[in-house]
């Protein structure tokens, strides 16, 4: 645990909330600026253009991002620069004559992804797992991230009914209760950005009223978090009777979020539940409608559906893998990007109205939850990756109802203090109840379709 983390629970509450706060001033500068409300209403106003307008916005964005890649980034103009000694002529303002890009050439030279009129220092860093528990580097421009939460704002807030001023809670992954303490606040608010942040990792059915009191008390109006998280949090509302607070919508993100989650969710909080679809690199996005349709954002990136095996592009209905181009991003563009996800195309329009292009399913990465011998239901142990461990990729797994196995790959540069760096971190949100051990591999098993999860369950419940 960070020293910072140690520091930060040690202050008594009121403190916490100052530093919750503090840190929520610093995002709202980054995220939001004068011209947030005109992009708002442009974007809401794109939701209604045909087929035809967005073919036409995409190539003359994408050429552009083709462009300043190839000349302007040092991975793909050293890309380019050797095909072409090569004898390859491939003009490189066609999207099919670029390869294919993974996580693994992104992890291991990150800069060499920003382009050289950039300076890192002036941009907004971010370090984030990635789908897989690799860490991964990304740079954001103030422009970027204006553009990335005006469309946030437009199609997820603006389409759900919600705004920015808002009170509203998020159960999410950050520790900002310690996994060991047994009584209330398992949350914080956070005054800058009207947030109430609730802790992930003491969702006991013991807690539940705890934190139904807790939404009701700051008078949130909706809830944004992991659908495995706010799953266990409605069904042990329902399961035990308890009044949860009547929302106006409850938003998933980060994992799909099933049927059955759905509808505990909705039965729990009386209000729609909504799927979105996102990530850290920015690279593509997506938000459902009101009839639970599934509609990317064009302007995050542009997608393309491949099949597992090669290259070929798939026909609406088939499930592959979600290849993505980021528009949004052109300081760090990422051309063609392996998301990790697989998602089935969808065809047709949507009862809805909206021209933007529709996604059947995204099969994303559905995680088994990890329950803790004291009843805590944790769906996401991705974290305590985040740091920069010398683990090129690990995978969680639980053996017993106490146990967890962990099969990391490592670097050369790992020692045993990381593993035990490791072990803390994962005892710091499932509890010491929980025996964790470790076990060094060449290569974390894949299942057919290339893909591994992040964390498996084999007990049966």
């Amino acid at each position: 645990m960070p020293d910072w983390l140690k520091l930060y629970h040690h202050l008594p509450y009121p403190a916490k909330v100052l530093a919750a706060s503090a840190r929520g001033r610093a995002l709202d500068r980054w995220r939001y600026g004068p011209d947030t409300a005109r992009l708002v209403e442009e974007a809401l106003a794109r939701d209604g253009w045909t087929a035809e307008q967005w073919h036409a916005w995409r190539e003359e964005r994408l050429a552009f991002v083709l462009h300043r890649a190839a000349t302007r980034v040092p991975y793909y103009r050293d890309q380019w620069a050797r095909r072409r000694a090569a004898g390859d002529r491939a003009a490189h303002d066609v999207l099919a004559h670029w390869p294919t890009l993974g996580k693994d050439a992104l992890r291991g030279a990150p800069r060499a992804f920003l382009a050289d009129d950039c300076d890192p220092a002036q941009m907004y860093y971010e370090h984030t797992s990635g789908t897989t528990g690799k860490p991964l580097h990304l740079w954001h421009s103030r422009a970027t991230l204006n553009a990335w939460y005006a469309l946030t704002e437009a199609r997820m807030r603006r389409w759900y009914g919600i705004e920015r001023g808002d009170r509203w809670a998020i159960l999410g992954g950050q520790l900002v209760a310690p996994v060991t303490r047994q009584r209330p606040p398992y949350w914080v608010w956070n005054f800058a950005l009207r947030q109430l942040y609730l802790s992930a990792y003491h969702l006991a059915p013991d807690n539940i009223a705890a934190y139904l009191e807790a939404m009701r008390r700051h008078e949130v109006v909706y809830l944004l978090g992991y659908p495995s998280g706010l799953y266990a949090l409605a069904r042990a509302a329902l399961e035990r009777g308890l009044a949860a607070p009547r929302l106006r919508v409850v938003i998933g993100n980060a994992e799909p979020l099933l049927a059955h989650q759905r509808e505990a969710i909705t039965a729990a909080f009386g209000c729609p539940a909504r799927e979105t679809y996102g990530m850290a690199e920015y690279a593509a996005a997506g938000s459902d409608c009101q009839h639970g349709r599934l509609h990317l954002w064009p302007e995050a990136g542009h997608v393309e559906l491949l099949a597992d095996d090669d290259d070929t592009p798939l026909p609406a209905g088939a499930a592959g893998r979600l290849i993505a181009t980021g528009l949004l991003n052109a300081d760090m563009p990422l051309i063609r990007y392996e998301t990790g996800d697989r998602a089935t195309a969808a065809a047709g329009g949507c009862a809805c109205g909206r021209g933007l292009p529709l996604l059947a399913a995204i099969e994303g990465r559905v995680d088994d939850v990890i329950v803790t011998p004291d009843g805590r239901h944790i769906g996401r142990l991705d974290p305590v990756f985040k740091a920069d461990l010398p683990i090129r990729e690990a995978q969680i797994i639980q053996k017993t109802p106490d146990t967890l196995h962990v099969l990391y790959v490592p670097t050369d540069a790992y020692t045993a203090a990381d593993g035990e760096a490791l072990i803390g971190r994962i005892h710091d949100r499932v509890g010491r109840g929980m025996g964790v051990t470790l076990q060094a591999v060449a290569e974390i098993p894949r299942s057919a379709s290339g893909k591994f999860r992040a964390v498996i369950s084999e007990v049966g419940r």
